[in-house]
């Protein structure tokens, strides 16, 4: 079924997600840029997709909410925020990343991390790799993979950025690069081997297809904040 999309945020991303859309046969009812939300009306949109900034993201979710739009966020540094919100009669579904190689690669990450942690003489850390105007560091898809392997190894005591990070905490560096759309690495590495997991991206494209299936999917979903990861990787029943 063909949806009426609101795209919020019409940057690089907003313009990758329009043709995505537009090529999946949806039409974009509204392009939101730095006028403001309050320029534009909402009468028919469908869903909303928002990729905007982390201090922008909050505020323009909880707007879309109260509406009644359904919305799919894949704006990273503000997720702590997300029980704010009050999704009990529309949902939303956010990401760290929408690409379904990322996604793919969380569910590959934690398993691999269980199986690495009995073995303590392998040290575990993450690279970030991305362009100069990505705001936050490290990126939600960095803190998504450490939290996968936190979870499985209680060894660890949180995440840190490098440099100056402690023995007992998972090293995360962040590398700002142009032209970069985003390169993330899991290794662990011993005195006699090395183990990665790498996922590159090669363009946006990855990113904006995974919020357009967001879209297309969330009409079933029932009211509250869902994670992209449960679309894709339902639980067996």
């Amino acid at each position: 079924m063909a949806l009426n999309i609101a795209l919020i945020g019409y940057g690089k991303m907003g313009r990758e997600i329009e043709a995505v859309a537009e090529q999946r046969g949806h039409r974009i009812a509204a392009r939101v840029g730095r006028e403001g939300m309050e320029a534009h009306d909402w009468t028919g949109v469908d869903v909303a997709i928002e990729f905007t900034q982390p201090d922008a993201a909050f505020a323009n979710v909880e707007a879309l909410l109260a509406q009644g739009i359904p919305t799919v966020c894949g704006t990273t540094g503000w997720f702590a925020r997300v029980p704010e919100l009050d999704c009990s009669q529309t949902p939303l579904v956010y990401a760290s990343n929408f690409s379904l190689g990322v996604n793919i690669a969380f569910q590959v990450n934690r398993y691999l991390a269980e199986l690495m942690a009995p073995h303590s003489d392998y040290r575990a850390e993450i690279e970030e790799i991305h362009h100069t105007a990505k705001k936050d560091a490290p990126s939600g898809t960095a803190i998504t993979l450490a939290e996968g392997i936190l979870a499985a190894n209680p060894a660890l005591n949180g995440w840190a950025l490098q440099p100056g990070v402690p023995d007992n905490a998972l090293p995360i560096h962040a590398v700002r690069k142009d032209p970069v759309p985003g390169t993330h690495t899991v290794t662990y590495d011993s005195a006699v081997d090395q183990l990665s997991l790498t996922h590159v991206a090669h363009s946006r494209a990855g990113f904006a297809l995974g919020a357009v299936l967001a879209a297309e999917r969330i009409g079933a979903l029932s009211s509250g904040s869902h994670t992209f990861a449960s679309l894709l990787f339902p639980p067996a029943r």
